[in-house]
Order: C-alpha cells, then sequence, then structure tokens
C-alpha cells in the first residue's frame, strides 16, 4: 500500500471532511530521523487505531502533534481545521490541549499529581480551559466522574490518586481529558496496565463518551484484539513508516502487509510438554488452607483500639509438581499476587506452605546455609524489568549478583563464563550487542531487558520460578517471543512455574493447571484447558468471555 489516501479512497470512495490532517509527519533526535514522512487523517466522530510495536512511532507521532516531545525536531503539518498545529506558538498550543485536543496517557499513576485530590485536578482544567469559578468547576468535576462509572462520585473525588485502585485512576484521566470538551481524544496505551475485564470496560466506556460528545478518538495501542472491538479503521506502523490502513474487519480478514499479518498471528501458542507421574517425592511446592491477611485502619474513634484485618487470601490449596504450570488468575484485587509473595516466603501467612517439603519458617529456624539453600530453590521474575532491575548495576553485575550470593566460591573467571552462557541461553549475545556485559538495562528494550531478567532468575538453577504478569508490559510479538523462551526453558531443565496474571492467552499457551481467584477466594481449580474450555464457575466464564 502506497499511500494512505490512494487505499482509503478505493475503499471508502471520495474522502470526506477530515477534523485532523496529518501529511509528510517527520520526527528526529540528535540527527536520526525516526519518523518517515507519514500521512494520515481522522475525521469527525471517527474511532481509528495507531499500532505497531514498541520503538514503531506511534506514541511519538501523537504525542508530537501537542508538543510533548521535548527535544524532538518535527516537520510536515498537522492541520487541524486551519490551524496547522506545528506551526503554532507554544501559547497557542497550550490554548488547544486540554480545549480542542485532550490526551490520556498509559499510565495513570505517574500522569496524575500525587499531592492534589482527583477532584481538584478535573476542576483545575474547567477552571483553566473553560473558565468556571471553583464552585462550578467542582461541581462539573464530579459529574464527569459520575459520567464515568465511578461509583459514589463525591467521595472519590476528595481521594487524592494513590487511594484509588488502576481502573479508577484511568475513569478519572478521562473525566480529566474530557473536561476541557475536546473534539479529538488522543489515547496513548490507556488499557496496557488493567486486567482484562477492565480494558474493555474502559473502552466500552470511551465508545459510549464518543458517541454521546460526538468525539473522534486516536487510540495508540499494540493490543489488536481489542482494536478490534474498538476501531472504525486501522493504521499499522512499522519502524516508523505507515504500511497498511484499512477499515478494521477488512484489515483483519484480510490484512495486505506481511508485518500487519505476523503482529495478527503473535497469540502465543500452546507447546508445552506433559507432567511426569509422580515418583513419590514431595511437590516442589505444596500449600494447604492458606490464608493471608493485612492489619487495616477503620474510620471513626469507636475503632482506635480496634484491631481489624483484611482477608487477601482465604483458605487457598495450592500444589506445583516438577515441570509443571500452575496458572493464577484473576483481577487486580483477587489475591493472587499476595499468594505469590506468600510463595516467595516475603510475607507471613496461616496454613501450611512448603517448598520441597520445607517451610519457610523451617529454614530461617536453621543456620544461614538452609535459608540460602531454600531461596535458591525458588526465583521470580516481575511484571516490569525496568523497575526490577537495578538501573546502577551494568549486565554482568545484574545477572551475577545470585552467583555472589549463592556461590561466592566461584572465581570472577567463571562467573563470567556462567553469565555469559546464560545470556546467550535466553537469546542475548557479545555478537548482537557489544560489550554486552557492560551494558545497562536502559540500553535495551523492553523485551530484552525481560530476557535479562529471566537469566538472572535462571543462573543460580532453581527449581521453581515465581513469574508475576511477566509478559503484560510486552509488545504481541515480543510476548511471544518471552513465553516460547520459557517454555523452551522449562522443558530442556523440567523447571516448574507458577504464573500469576490475567491474561487468558498467556494461561492458555503455558499452563497444566489452574487457580482462579476472586476477592481472596479460590473459586475454581483443576486442568487447565478442561477449565478454559468448559468453566463452571460464572466469573471465570467472565474472565474468558472478555479475553475471546
Amino acid at each position: 500500500m502506497a499511500t494512505e489516501d490512494r487505499d482509503t479512497a478505493a475503499v471508502e470512495g471520495p474522502i470526506p471532511l477530515k477534523l485532523l490532517d496529518v501529511r509528510d509527519l517527520r520526527i528526529g533526535f540528535n540527527g536520526e530521523e525516526i519518523v518517515h514522512g507519514i500521512s494520515f487523517h481522522i475525521k469527525p466522530h471517527e474511532k481509528v487505531a495507531l499500532v505497531g510495536e514498541s520503538g514503531s512511532g506511534k506514541s511519538v507521532s501523537a504525542m508530537s502533534l501537542l508538543r510533548l516531545i521535548p527535544g524532538a525536531r518535527v516537520s510536515g503539518q498537522a492541520l487541524y481545521g486551519d490551524t496547522d498545529l506545528l506551526k503554532l506558538r507554544e501559547a497557542e498550543i497550550r490554548a488547544v490541549s486540554g480545549k480542542d485536543i485532550s490526551m490520556i496517557f498509559q499510565e495513570p499513576m505517574t500522569a496524575l499529581n500525587p499531592l492534589h485530590t482527583i477532584g481538584d485536578q478535573i476542576a483545575e482544567v474547567y477552571r483553566l480551559k473553560r473558565h468556571m469559578g471553583r464552585k462550578d468547576a467542582w461541581k462539573h468535576a464530579v459529574a464527569r466522574l459520575a459520567e464515568t462509572g465511578i461509583a459514589e462520585p463525591e467521595r472519590r473525588a476528595n481521594a487524592y490518586p494513590h487511594q484509588l485502585s488502576g481502573g479508577q485512576r484511568q475513569r478519572a484521566m478521562i473525566a480529566m481529558a474530557l473536561a476541557g470538551e475536546p473534539k479529538l481524544l488522543l489515547a496513548d496505551e490507556p488499557t496496557t496496565a488493567l486486567d482484562v475485564t477492565l480494558r474493555l470496560q474502559i473502552l466500552e466506556l470511551l465508545s459510549a463518551l464518543q458517541r454521546k460528545n460526538g468525539l473522534s478518538i486516536l487510540l495508540i495501542t499494540h493490543d489488536l484484539h481489542l482494536v478490534r472491538r474498538f476501531a472504525d479503521r486501522v493504521i499499522v506502523m512499522e519502524a516508523g513508516n505507515i504500511v497498511e490502513v484499512a477499515p478494521t474487519e477488512q484489515l483483519f480478514q484480510a490484512p495486505g502487509h506481511p508485518y500487519t499479518r505476523q503482529l495478527i498471528n503473535s497469540r502465543p501458542q500452546r507447546d508445552i510438554g506433559a507432567v511426569a507421574a509422580g515418583d513419590g517425592q514431595h511437590p516442589r511446592l505444596e500449600g494447604k488452607a492458606l490464608h493471608i491477611s493485612y492489619p487495616i485502619s477503620q474510620p471513626g474513634i469507636n475503632n482506635w483500639f480496634r484491631r481489624h484485618r483484611f482477608q487477601a487470601v482465604k483458605d487457598a490449596d495450592v500444589v506445583l509438581q516438577r515441570g509443571q504450570t500452575l496458572g493464577v488468575i484473576g483481577e487486580s484485587g483477587s489475591g493472587k499476587s499476595t499468594l505469590a509473595s506468600a510463595v516467595l516466603g516475603l510475607i507471613g501467612h496461616e496454613g501450611s506452605l512448603l517448598i520441597d517439603g520445607q517451610s519457610w519458617q523451617q529454614a530461617n529456624a536453621h543456620s544461614s546455609l538452609a535459608r540460602r539453600t531454600q531461596r535458591r530453590k525458588i526465583q521470580a521474575v516481575f511484571q516490569d524489568p525496568f523497575s526490577s532491575l537495578s538501573p546502577r548495576l551494568d549486565i554482568s553485575q545484574v545477572v551475577g549478583e545470585g552467583l555472589h550470593f549463592h556461590h561466592p566460591e566461584l572465581s570472577a573467571r567463571e562467573r563470567e563464563r556462567r553469565i555469559i552462557a546464560m545470556l546467550a541461553e535466553v537469546g542475548l549475545s557479545e555478537a548482537q550487542f557489544p560489550g554486552l556485559l557492560r551494558r545497562y538495562p536502559h540500553e535495551f528494550s523492553g523485551g530484552q531487558r525481560q530476557r535479562i531478567a529471566i537469566a538472572r532468575a535462571l543462573i543460580i538453577n532453581p527449581d521453581i520460578l515465581v513469574l508475576d504478569e511477566p509478559t503484560s508490559a510486552l509488545d504481541v510479538t515480543i510476548q511471544r517471543q518471552i513465553i516460547t523462551l520459557l517454555q523452551r526453558q522449562q522443558r530442556e531443565h523440567g523447571l516448574s512455574y507458577l504464573i500469576i496474571t490475567h491474561d487468558v492467552a498467556v494461561v492458555a499457551a503455558m499452563a497444566h493447571r489452574i487457580i482462579v481467584m476472586k476477592e481472596g477466594n479460590v473459586v475454581e481449580s483443576g486442568d487447565a484447558m478442561t477449565i478454559l474450555s468448559a468453566p463452571l464457575h460464572p466469573y471465570t466464564r467472565s474472565l474468558i468471555l472478555a479475553a475471546a
């Protein structure tokens, strides 16, 4: 497909009035061009998805329209009506931003001001963009929160960002973006950090608000599953170029570009071995009647001297055999990450929890060698490799840290040999990355950082890996690569995985057995494929339906 105008004209006939018309947009940093003369348009009342992997240029293309990328060299045209956004002075673009064009960012926790309540932040938009008094601005802020479906909007308006859940924060961000009554909404990965059911709720909310308020929406995302449910038209970007533009159903039924086909076919594939029959040894992990609770405070003078506890996990049973993957699925707040923390020995619990037949209490009561041995058996890979890898350590230090602790007898040369071998095993070599061992985490992509995190966990030869949302922050093609890597490691080394996730596709690809958690309770458990094909509990059915 050579140009967008030719493609859309062939499908849709003469192009009607355009709300936004971007022509020959080029973006560069430090003399290097990363967006190479792209052109696209958005019509009034249209929902357009801009899709591609990390590094494709989709986010910088959208953010450049509002001058949100410091240090970027931007050229071309971005016509909003008769106004070229790229030619506006700073004061003029501020007048447009938030009023005519608003943006929803990927991570509301970092986009919202932690020092001000949600209501104050939304009301500020009404005061600045609509010139309202404080009383009217607050009244409209509460109404906007109600419009986005937040329960008890008057009370939530007085809450700070950290006091809201991820879904509530994202709804508050949407309310703030709509406060200026814009005609165009730029939504940059607005659902990436959310559970699958919350993702659908947010997109349904955006669709409803789009119809009600006559908005046009540009959704920037790598999640094609959501695109199919949301967008009227799709723009596909690869390496700073637009490679395909088509109406949504046409694109999914007959993708024209190889890169588009690659994205569509990137769902993880199930490729796991059968679990060997029991050999009389202990399960690698066995938990019975697990209870985990936290102390909480309650308002009111009568509660000052009473002890209240929140039951995060209630009466859970967990068994994990050699070479087996146990998937724990559920929405945020279901207790799955709390369960993982207990398995890792990071928090206390009631009930029995044994790692290879020994509890954490038993290991801690013995010598430091016993504690070290217990800790070696179980390692973790976390959701966000960028925050879980120390920015002050180079890759040799990051991956080799476990060897220093568990194998202090090794020489420096032997440690380096093992580090190089382990990195090669997860697909990172000196040939690909000259000076690999002396590089720092920020010099790698998200998928490469996750490979480094896996290498760090595997280098001490653990029996169990606890995988806490290991692919949720990655592009679909990178997700598939990481899952394939984990499947291969399990087959070759007999690893056992406890995978914590809200992504049903990941569980379908990796898990032998599944535990479904809701509000701290295990509502269903059993063989993975049996549950996924014929779920018994309504909550399990809702999770699977949302991922379909």
